[in-house]
């Protein structure tokens, strides 16, 4: 075939890289089945080191330079209600040509959802072109993408024109709390964003998404003994529930807002009144302008139960990732890919969704970007999660081109719209 964008031909060495994307295929799909059985949950220290490891040595042919970058440590409210300190990773920079002209941050994760006692540890093939592993799609296999495309663009003579980088996080799965200063930082010294979370299985690739926010709401009040002096307590999780129905009564508040009270702990027996409680919620917005209205609510609610005699209420958590609206410049980068797409034959698709990733971070620091760009799978979070296999090379080609395109100054309308 003849690669050709617009008025650009993209010339023999292009064509030439393309296909050796092919050849690595079988290679690619080994590679992602042991991954998928080194266990990288977000806070497996252990696990997240092998695979940082295995992912240096993956990248090593392409002589790039390497940088780890030690995360700030965090907090948590553990199961007692108090608040700890929780030890973060690392994030791991990979990077080639930072002086260049035209420069693409290249954002992934290392982390996933899955706890080193989760049975969901092995991976199983369910047919002769679907994997079934924790990892496959979300997104061990994202970062074999990343990396096939960037071994192809590197044959091309088109790469000497393009700075790129690699920032994988060990923190995504968890909302980029620690890496999130990162993220931003490496977003303002780039042109264009392209991040590996997982396709849909149909192809399709995510829009505009919402934004997020993690919380935990923690109500004390008095043990006493359920029968002798039960008007002598305060019951927490009493106290919590009238929480709760609060909160669930923002939901829809503010147009596409949700609230989910997901995970309640309190009490220690029947026969005691329980002296604390607490609750883990999570918030969707769609607009920033609906933060502060969500904030403000949450406040007032938290402050009326603490005020009340015999309690107190606190509150933890935040919003840390904003609503990723589409910009003028992100949408032009969503037709340049999509234009990239049917030069190989693939009728790219985009859809707004309610999930997150790095990709809400990459747009609240200005950077247009695309955030879907790794295999084609699904079920992810669940230990039904699986990739289409035929995919690999197909979604590296994509991202080739991509670059190959980005290089040639295909998407040089995006710069201009960006300024």
């Amino acid at each position: 075939m003849v690669l050709k964008l617009g008025k650009k031909l993209l010339g023999e060495s292009c064509e030439k890289a393309l296909a050796l994307i092919d050849a690595r295929q079988d290679e690619m799909v080994a590679t992602v089945e042991a991954w998928s059985c080194i266990n990288s949950g977000t806070h497996n220290s252990v696990g997240l080191s092998k695979m940082e490891t295995l992912i240096v040595e993956a990248f090593a042919p392409l002589k790039a330079e390497i940088e780890f970058v030690q995360l700030a440590d965090g907090d948590i409210v553990n199961s007692a209600g108090d608040v700890e300190t929780l030890k973060n990773g690392r994030s791991i920079r990979i990077f080639k040509r930072p002086e260049a002209n035209r420069r693409v941050l290249m954002t992934g994760h290392t982390d996933t959802v899955f706890s080193v006692d989760h049975p969901f540890q092995k991976p199983v093939w369910l047919d002769g072109n679907t994997l079934n592993g924790p990892g496959v799609a979300d997104m061990k296999g994202g970062i074999l993408v990343m990396l096939n495309a960037l071994l192809a663009f590197e044959k091309t003579d088109l790469a000497a024109g393009v700075g790129w980088e690699v920032l994988l996080s060990p923190d995504e799965e968890t909302g980029s709390l620690a890496s999130a200063a990162v993220l931003a930082e490496r977003a303002a010294a780039a042109d264009i964003g392209l991040t590996y979370e997982p396709a849909l299985a149909d192809g399709t690739l995510a829009g505009a998404r919402k934004g997020s926010g993690n919380y935990t709401v923690v109500v004390r009040g008095k043990a006493a003994h359920a029968g002798r002096e039960f008007h002598e307590g305060r019951n927490a999780v009493v106290a919590l529930s009238k929480i709760i129905g609060e909160l669930a009564s923002l939901t829809d508040g503010r147009p596409g807002l949700t609230v989910n009270t997901a995970v309640i702990e309190g009490g220690v027996a029947p026969n005691v009144v329980p002296d604390m409680a607490w609750c883990r919620f999570n918030v969707r917005l769609e607009k920033p302008e609906d933060a502060p209205w969500f904030e403000a609510e949450v406040a007032r609610i938290i402050k009326k139960a603490d005020a009340a005699e015999g309690y107190s209420a606190m509150l933890h958590g935040r919003i840390s990732r904003p609503p990723k609206a589409l910009t003028k410049a992100n949408i032009l980068l969503m037709d340049a890919i999509k234009d990239c797409g049917l030069e190989l034959g693939l009728d790219i698709n985009y859809v707004p969704t309610g999930g997150c990733c790095e990709g809400n971070n990459l747009a609240a620091a200005g950077l247009p970007n695309v955030d879907t760009l790794g295999v084609r799978g699904g079920m992810i979070h669940s230990a039904d999660e699986f990739v289409l296999v035929d995919s690999f090379s197909e979604r590296a080609k994509l991202s080739a081109l991509v670059l190959m395109a980005f290089a040639s100054g295909h998407f040089d309308a995006v710069l201009e719209a960006k300024v």
